[in-house]
Protein backbone atom coordinates (compact mmCIF):
# COMPACT_ATOMS: atom_id res chain seq x y z
CA UNK A 1 0.00 0.00 0.00
CA UNK A 2 2.81 2.42 0.80
CA UNK A 3 4.10 2.23 -2.78
CA UNK A 4 0.84 3.33 -4.39
CA UNK A 5 1.12 7.07 -3.74
CA UNK A 6 4.70 7.06 -5.05
CA UNK A 7 3.67 5.10 -8.13
CA UNK A 8 0.79 7.49 -8.77
CA UNK A 9 3.04 10.53 -8.39
CA UNK A 10 5.53 8.99 -10.84
CA UNK A 11 2.74 8.29 -13.34
CA UNK A 12 1.52 11.88 -13.09
CA UNK A 13 5.07 13.19 -13.53
CA UNK A 14 5.64 11.00 -16.59
CA UNK A 15 2.33 12.06 -18.12
CA UNK A 16 3.09 15.74 -17.63
CA UNK A 17 6.61 15.20 -18.96
CA UNK A 18 5.32 13.57 -22.14
CA UNK A 19 2.79 16.35 -22.67
CA UNK A 20 5.60 18.90 -22.59
CA UNK A 21 7.86 17.25 -25.16
CA UNK A 22 7.41 19.26 -28.39
CA UNK A 23 7.53 18.04 -31.97
CA UNK A 24 8.73 21.27 -33.62
CA UNK A 25 11.91 21.93 -31.62
CA UNK A 26 14.27 20.36 -29.12
CA UNK A 27 13.78 20.74 -25.40
CA UNK A 28 16.37 19.89 -22.75
CA UNK A 29 16.03 18.14 -19.39
CA UNK A 30 16.74 21.41 -17.48
CA UNK A 31 13.97 23.13 -19.50
CA UNK A 32 11.47 20.38 -18.69
CA UNK A 33 12.63 20.27 -15.08
CA UNK A 34 11.83 23.98 -14.75
CA UNK A 35 8.44 23.57 -16.46
CA UNK A 36 7.43 20.72 -14.15
CA UNK A 37 8.60 22.62 -11.08
CA UNK A 38 6.55 25.66 -12.10
CA UNK A 39 3.55 23.34 -12.50
CA UNK A 40 4.03 22.07 -8.92
CA UNK A 41 5.74 18.76 -9.78
CA UNK A 42 8.98 18.61 -7.80
CA UNK A 43 11.49 16.12 -9.22
CA UNK A 44 15.26 16.47 -9.21
CA UNK A 45 17.02 17.00 -12.52
CA UNK A 46 18.65 13.56 -12.54
CA UNK A 47 15.23 11.89 -12.22
CA UNK A 48 13.93 13.92 -15.16
CA UNK A 49 16.95 12.84 -17.21
CA UNK A 50 16.33 9.17 -16.37
CA UNK A 51 12.65 9.53 -17.31
CA UNK A 52 13.57 11.09 -20.66
CA UNK A 53 16.13 8.38 -21.44
CA UNK A 54 13.55 5.71 -20.67
CA UNK A 55 10.84 7.41 -22.74
CA UNK A 56 13.17 7.85 -25.73
CA UNK A 57 13.83 4.10 -25.70
CA UNK A 58 10.15 3.11 -25.71
CA UNK A 59 8.48 5.85 -27.76
CA UNK A 60 9.13 7.81 -30.94
CA UNK A 61 11.09 10.45 -29.08
CA UNK A 62 14.32 11.69 -30.63
CA UNK A 63 17.32 12.29 -28.40
CA UNK A 64 19.82 14.74 -29.88
CA UNK A 65 23.26 13.97 -28.44
CA UNK A 66 25.18 16.51 -30.54
CA UNK A 67 25.65 18.76 -27.50
CA UNK A 68 24.97 18.78 -23.79
CA UNK A 69 22.45 18.95 -22.32
CA UNK A 70 20.74 16.54 -24.72
CA UNK A 71 17.68 17.75 -26.60
CA UNK A 72 14.41 15.82 -26.94
CA UNK A 73 11.44 16.02 -29.28
CA UNK A 74 8.91 13.78 -30.96
CA UNK A 75 10.27 12.29 -34.19
CA UNK A 76 8.97 13.60 -37.51
CA UNK A 77 5.75 11.94 -38.67
CA UNK A 78 5.29 10.56 -35.18
CA UNK A 79 1.77 10.68 -33.86
CA UNK A 80 3.10 11.12 -30.36
CA UNK A 81 1.33 9.49 -27.47
CA UNK A 82 -2.43 9.56 -27.32
CA UNK A 83 -3.24 11.68 -24.29
CA UNK A 84 -6.20 13.90 -23.51
CA UNK A 85 -5.66 16.74 -26.01
CA UNK A 86 -7.04 20.23 -26.05
CA UNK A 87 -10.46 20.62 -27.55
CA UNK A 88 -10.97 23.28 -30.20
CA UNK A 89 -12.71 25.49 -27.64
CA UNK A 90 -9.90 25.01 -25.10
CA UNK A 91 -7.27 25.92 -27.72
CA UNK A 92 -9.22 29.08 -28.58
CA UNK A 93 -9.50 30.04 -24.91
CA UNK A 94 -5.77 29.48 -24.35
CA UNK A 95 -4.75 31.63 -27.33
CA UNK A 96 -7.01 34.49 -26.24
CA UNK A 97 -5.77 34.16 -22.65
CA UNK A 98 -2.15 34.29 -23.81
CA UNK A 99 -2.82 37.45 -25.82
CA UNK A 100 -4.74 39.33 -23.16
CA UNK A 101 -3.39 37.98 -19.85
CA UNK A 102 0.31 37.40 -20.50
CA UNK A 103 1.22 40.48 -18.45
CA UNK A 104 -1.18 39.68 -15.61
CA UNK A 105 -0.19 36.08 -14.86
CA UNK A 106 2.91 34.93 -12.96
CA UNK A 107 5.83 34.33 -15.29
CA UNK A 108 6.42 30.83 -13.92
CA UNK A 109 2.79 29.90 -14.61
CA UNK A 110 3.03 31.16 -18.20
CA UNK A 111 6.29 29.24 -18.66
CA UNK A 112 4.73 26.01 -17.39
CA UNK A 113 2.00 26.37 -20.03
CA UNK A 114 4.34 27.01 -22.97
CA UNK A 115 3.72 23.63 -24.58
CA UNK A 116 -0.03 23.98 -24.21
CA UNK A 117 0.11 27.37 -25.92
CA UNK A 118 2.21 25.79 -28.64
CA UNK A 119 -0.35 22.99 -29.05
CA UNK A 120 -3.17 25.54 -29.19
CA UNK A 121 -1.35 27.49 -31.94
CA UNK A 122 -0.72 24.24 -33.80
CA UNK A 123 -4.40 23.26 -33.54
CA UNK A 124 -5.76 26.60 -34.76
CA UNK A 125 -2.92 27.96 -36.87
CA UNK A 126 -2.36 28.01 -40.65
CA UNK A 127 -2.76 24.66 -42.40
CA UNK A 128 -5.69 23.51 -40.27
CA UNK A 129 -9.21 23.09 -41.68
CA UNK A 130 -11.21 26.31 -41.54
CA UNK A 131 -13.62 26.15 -38.61
CA UNK A 132 -15.48 28.77 -36.56
CA UNK A 133 -12.73 28.51 -33.92
CA UNK A 134 -9.86 29.03 -36.39
CA UNK A 135 -11.66 32.09 -37.77
CA UNK A 136 -12.57 33.56 -34.37
CA UNK A 137 -9.02 34.77 -33.57
CA UNK A 138 -9.22 37.09 -36.59
CA UNK A 139 -12.73 38.27 -35.70
CA UNK A 140 -12.04 39.81 -32.29
CA UNK A 141 -9.71 42.57 -31.14
CA UNK A 142 -9.24 44.83 -28.13
CA UNK A 143 -8.99 48.41 -29.41
CA UNK A 144 -7.55 51.41 -27.63
CA UNK A 145 -9.72 54.37 -26.66
CA UNK A 146 -6.71 56.69 -26.95
CA UNK A 147 -3.86 57.18 -29.42
CA UNK A 148 -2.12 53.77 -29.61
CA UNK A 149 1.43 53.73 -28.24
CA UNK A 150 4.15 51.11 -28.32
CA UNK A 151 4.86 49.58 -24.91
CA UNK A 152 8.00 50.82 -23.15
CA UNK A 153 10.88 48.36 -22.94
CA UNK A 154 11.09 46.35 -19.72
CA UNK A 155 14.56 45.13 -18.77
CA UNK A 156 15.18 41.40 -19.19
CA UNK A 157 14.16 39.39 -16.14
CA UNK A 158 12.31 42.22 -14.41
CA UNK A 159 8.75 41.08 -15.16
CA UNK A 160 9.66 37.49 -14.25
CA UNK A 161 11.09 38.50 -10.88
CA UNK A 162 8.29 40.95 -10.07
CA UNK A 163 5.47 38.54 -10.95
CA UNK A 164 7.09 35.61 -9.15
CA UNK A 165 7.71 37.65 -5.99
CA UNK A 166 4.12 38.89 -6.11
CA UNK A 167 2.84 35.32 -6.62
CA UNK A 168 4.81 33.84 -3.73
CA UNK A 169 4.64 36.83 -1.31
CA UNK A 170 8.41 37.36 -1.18
CA UNK A 171 10.31 40.61 -0.69
CA UNK A 172 11.84 42.04 -3.82
CA UNK A 173 15.18 43.85 -4.17
CA UNK A 174 15.06 46.45 -6.95
CA UNK A 175 17.17 49.08 -8.62
CA UNK A 176 14.80 51.84 -9.75
CA UNK A 177 15.18 55.03 -11.77
CA UNK A 178 12.31 57.51 -11.41
CA UNK A 179 10.90 59.88 -14.03
CA UNK A 180 13.49 62.56 -13.15
CA UNK A 181 16.38 60.13 -13.65
CA UNK A 182 17.18 59.65 -9.95
CA UNK A 183 18.36 56.11 -9.21
CA UNK A 184 17.70 54.23 -5.98
CA UNK A 185 18.08 50.69 -4.66
CA UNK A 186 15.43 49.42 -2.27
CA UNK A 187 13.66 46.36 -0.86
CA UNK A 188 9.93 46.41 -1.53
CA UNK A 189 6.87 44.35 -0.64
CA UNK A 190 4.97 43.65 -3.90
CA UNK A 191 1.21 44.06 -3.45
CA UNK A 192 -0.31 44.26 -6.91
CA UNK A 193 0.30 44.48 -10.63
CA UNK A 194 -1.77 46.76 -12.87
CA UNK A 195 -1.83 47.26 -16.61
CA UNK A 196 -2.81 50.75 -17.75
CA UNK A 197 -2.82 50.95 -21.52
CA UNK A 198 0.54 49.58 -22.67
CA UNK A 199 2.26 50.21 -19.33
CA UNK A 200 2.65 47.90 -16.33
CA UNK A 201 2.80 49.22 -12.76
CA UNK A 202 3.80 47.58 -9.50
CA UNK A 203 2.00 48.60 -6.32
CA UNK A 204 4.31 48.04 -3.37
CA UNK A 205 5.45 49.17 0.05
CA UNK A 206 9.04 50.09 0.74
CA UNK A 207 10.64 48.21 3.62
CA UNK A 208 9.97 50.10 6.85
CA UNK A 209 6.99 52.07 5.47
CA UNK A 210 3.22 51.47 5.47
CA UNK A 211 2.09 53.66 2.58
CA UNK A 212 1.74 52.29 -0.95
CA UNK A 213 3.87 53.40 -3.88
CA UNK A 214 3.38 52.86 -7.63
CA UNK A 215 6.46 51.93 -9.66
CA UNK A 216 6.55 51.69 -13.45
CA UNK A 217 8.05 48.35 -14.47
CA UNK A 218 9.95 49.90 -17.36
CA UNK A 219 11.83 52.08 -14.87
CA UNK A 220 12.99 49.10 -12.80
CA UNK A 221 16.56 48.42 -13.93
CA UNK A 222 17.00 45.24 -11.89
CA UNK A 223 14.74 43.06 -9.76
CA UNK A 224 15.64 40.04 -7.67
CA UNK A 225 13.36 37.84 -5.59
CA UNK A 226 14.68 37.41 -2.06
CA UNK A 227 14.40 34.34 0.13
CA UNK A 228 12.35 36.31 2.68
CA UNK A 229 8.58 35.82 2.63
CA UNK A 230 6.01 38.21 4.09
CA UNK A 231 2.39 38.02 5.23
CA UNK A 232 0.24 39.79 2.69
CA UNK A 233 -1.28 42.81 4.49
CA UNK A 234 -4.95 42.38 5.32
CA UNK A 235 -5.52 46.14 5.12
CA UNK A 236 -4.69 46.37 1.42
CA UNK A 237 -7.14 45.75 -1.41
CA UNK A 238 -6.04 46.42 -4.99
CA UNK A 239 -9.59 46.92 -6.24
CA UNK A 240 -10.28 49.57 -3.62
CA UNK A 241 -6.89 51.14 -4.28
CA UNK A 242 -7.89 51.54 -7.91
CA UNK A 243 -11.38 52.78 -7.01
CA UNK A 244 -9.77 55.52 -4.90
CA UNK A 245 -8.25 56.93 -8.08
CA UNK A 246 -4.63 56.11 -7.34
CA UNK A 247 -3.86 55.00 -10.88
CA UNK A 248 -5.45 58.20 -12.18
CA UNK A 249 -3.12 60.26 -9.98
CA UNK A 250 -5.73 61.16 -7.41
CA UNK A 251 -5.77 61.27 -3.63
CA UNK A 252 -9.10 59.57 -2.98
CA UNK A 253 -11.18 62.77 -2.70
CA UNK A 254 -14.77 62.24 -3.82
CA UNK A 255 -16.43 65.16 -5.53
CA UNK A 256 -19.78 66.14 -6.94
CA UNK A 257 -18.95 67.10 -10.51
CA UNK A 258 -21.20 69.29 -12.64
CA UNK A 259 -20.53 70.48 -16.15
CA UNK A 260 -22.20 71.30 -19.45
CA UNK A 261 -21.19 69.47 -22.60
CA UNK A 262 -22.08 69.81 -26.27
CA UNK A 263 -24.73 67.24 -27.18
CA UNK A 264 -22.71 65.58 -29.92
CA UNK A 265 -19.59 65.37 -27.75
CA UNK A 266 -21.53 64.11 -24.73
CA UNK A 267 -23.79 61.57 -26.44
CA UNK A 268 -21.62 58.67 -25.25
CA UNK A 269 -22.33 59.61 -21.61
CA UNK A 270 -25.94 58.54 -22.13
CA UNK A 271 -24.64 55.05 -22.90
CA UNK A 272 -21.51 54.89 -20.69
CA UNK A 273 -22.11 56.92 -17.49
CA UNK A 274 -19.34 58.46 -15.42
CA UNK A 275 -20.83 56.98 -12.24
CA UNK A 276 -23.78 54.93 -11.00
CA UNK A 277 -25.56 58.07 -9.76
CA UNK A 278 -24.95 60.13 -12.90
CA UNK A 279 -27.83 62.39 -13.85
CA UNK A 280 -28.13 64.18 -17.18
CA UNK A 281 -30.49 67.07 -17.75
CA UNK A 282 -31.17 67.71 -21.43
CA UNK A 283 -31.06 71.40 -22.36
CA UNK A 284 -31.70 73.05 -25.71
CA UNK A 285 -28.02 73.37 -26.60
CA UNK A 286 -26.26 70.89 -24.30
CA UNK A 287 -26.34 68.13 -21.70
CA UNK A 288 -25.93 69.20 -18.08
CA UNK A 289 -24.09 66.37 -16.31
CA UNK A 290 -24.13 65.71 -12.57
CA UNK A 291 -22.11 62.81 -11.11
CA UNK A 292 -20.21 61.71 -8.00
CA UNK A 293 -16.71 60.35 -8.61
CA UNK A 294 -13.10 60.46 -7.46
CA UNK A 295 -11.20 63.63 -8.35
CA UNK A 296 -8.04 62.76 -10.30
CA UNK A 297 -5.60 64.29 -12.76
CA UNK A 298 -6.95 61.79 -15.28
CA UNK A 299 -10.42 63.30 -14.89
CA UNK A 300 -9.00 66.79 -15.48
CA UNK A 301 -7.23 65.62 -18.64
CA UNK A 302 -10.43 63.96 -19.84
CA UNK A 303 -12.45 67.14 -19.39
CA UNK A 304 -9.72 69.26 -21.01
CA UNK A 305 -9.76 67.00 -24.05
CA UNK A 306 -13.18 68.33 -25.04
CA UNK A 307 -11.87 71.89 -25.29
CA UNK A 308 -14.63 74.46 -25.74
CA UNK A 309 -17.26 71.72 -25.99
CA UNK A 310 -17.24 71.49 -22.16
CA UNK A 311 -17.94 74.51 -19.96
CA UNK A 312 -19.24 75.62 -16.58
CA UNK A 313 -17.24 72.94 -14.72
CA UNK A 314 -17.90 72.84 -10.97
CA UNK A 315 -16.35 70.56 -8.35
CA UNK A 316 -17.65 70.20 -4.79
CA UNK A 317 -16.09 67.95 -2.14
CA UNK A 318 -18.58 65.21 -1.22
CA UNK A 319 -17.70 63.91 2.27
CA UNK A 320 -20.80 61.72 2.39
CA UNK A 321 -19.79 59.91 -0.78
CA UNK A 322 -16.32 59.32 0.63
CA UNK A 323 -17.84 57.89 3.82
CA UNK A 324 -20.14 55.57 1.84
CA UNK A 325 -17.15 54.39 -0.16
CA UNK A 326 -15.18 53.52 2.98
CA UNK A 327 -18.10 51.54 4.37
CA UNK A 328 -18.58 49.42 1.24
Amino acid sequence: MSKRPHALETAVALTELIRRIPSSHLVTAPDLHKQLKNAGIDRDLRTIQRHLDMLSEHYDIERDESSRPYGYRWKKLSGGLTLPLLSEQESLLLLLAQQQLRNLLPSRLMSSLDNFFQQARSDLGPGNPVTPATQWIKKVRVVSTTQPLLPPKIEAGVFESVSNALYTNHWLDIDYRNATGKRKSARVMPLGLAQQGVRLYLVCRYEGYDEERILALHRILMAQVTAHAFDYPADFDLQRYDADGNFGMGNGNHIRLRFCIDKEAGLHLLESPLSCDQRIDIRDDCFEVNATLVDTAQLTWWLSGFGEKVWNIRREIDDQAALRHKLT
